[in-house]
């Protein structure tokens, strides 16, 4: 059985750029920038124990609900939340302020959860 996410895959534009962005709103680490061998640029990051491959070429052409959600305390949802604020990626608070949805720059969405997990919710 599945023990765990190993990594996600998600097409973007500019990998190196849309690394740094996970790295200074979400606190990644950027491990590598390497080409695929197929002459496309790679970046991998380390988020949260979880590993992102990004691989350039051509995202979603909309957003359709797709969304990865990343666990955060209020604390660090705050302080994500002033990052978000002085950057160029469309954000917005949700569900009381235990939510913050932001947008990359190729139409992935990206929330960021601070309320009742999935397992409290199962628990309850």
């Amino acid at each position: 059985m599945v023990s765990s996410i190993s990594h996600i895959a998600l097409i973007v534009r500019d990998p190196a750029r849309t690394a740094e962005l996970f790295a200074s709103v979400l606190g990644a680490q950027v491990v590598a920038d390497w080409p695929d061998g197929n002459g496309h640029q790679q970046s991998c990051a380390r988020l949260g124990g979880v590993w992102f491959l990004l691989r350039q070429g051509t995202g979603p052409s909309c957003r359709n609900g797709d969304h990865i959600a990343l666990g955060v305390s209020r604390d660090e949802l705050a302080v994500c939340a002033d990052k978000l604020a002085t950057s160029d990626v469309e954000h917005f608070m949700a569900r009381e302020d235990t939510a913050l949805y932001f947008m990359d720059y190729d139409n992935h969405v990206f929330e960021l959860d601070a309320g009742r997990s999935f397992d409290d919710m199962l628990d309850a």
